[in-house]
């Protein structure tokens, strides 16, 4: 709603408010209304970044939507963007709150495999 706002008073919508938008959904819990505005991002021009699908793949995690959290890292590889530590704890815990403990692990020896920098929130 306040992107729409915006956009009808002629406010210029970009990465930094997308990443803010999706960001308040993932700590509201409203996962599905994160990747809505995440696809939102290539219909209105503007690019998607590491921030905003770590947001993103934090409000899949929010509910153990582990799946989508999975896409959207793979979305990342294939689009080249950067998985920071982050990313990778987003996504680790994603999994685990879905019960998807061996995916988990799958992506902490990938982690480890791309030489990653590990932090205690990762084995947490």
């Amino acid at each position: 709603a306040l992107l729409a706002e915006m956009e009808a008073n002629s406010v210029e919508t970009d990465t930094v408010t997308f990443s803010a938008a999706i960001s308040a959904c993932a700590k509201g819990g409203a996962w599905a209304q994160a990747l809505t505005l995440l696809s939102d991002l290539s219909e209105r021009q503007v690019d998607m970044n590491t921030i905003t699908c770590n947001s993103a793949i934090s409000a899949c995690g929010s509910h153990g939507e582990w799946t989508k959290a999975l896409e959207l890292f793979r979305e990342m590889e294939r689009c080249k963007l950067e998985q920071t530590t982050i990313t990778y704890d987003a996504a680790m815990s994603a999994h685990e709150k879905g019960g998807a403990w061996t995916a988990a692990i799958d992506l902490l020896r990938l982690m480890k495999g791309r030489r990653a920098a590990r932090t205690t929130i990762t084995f947490n």
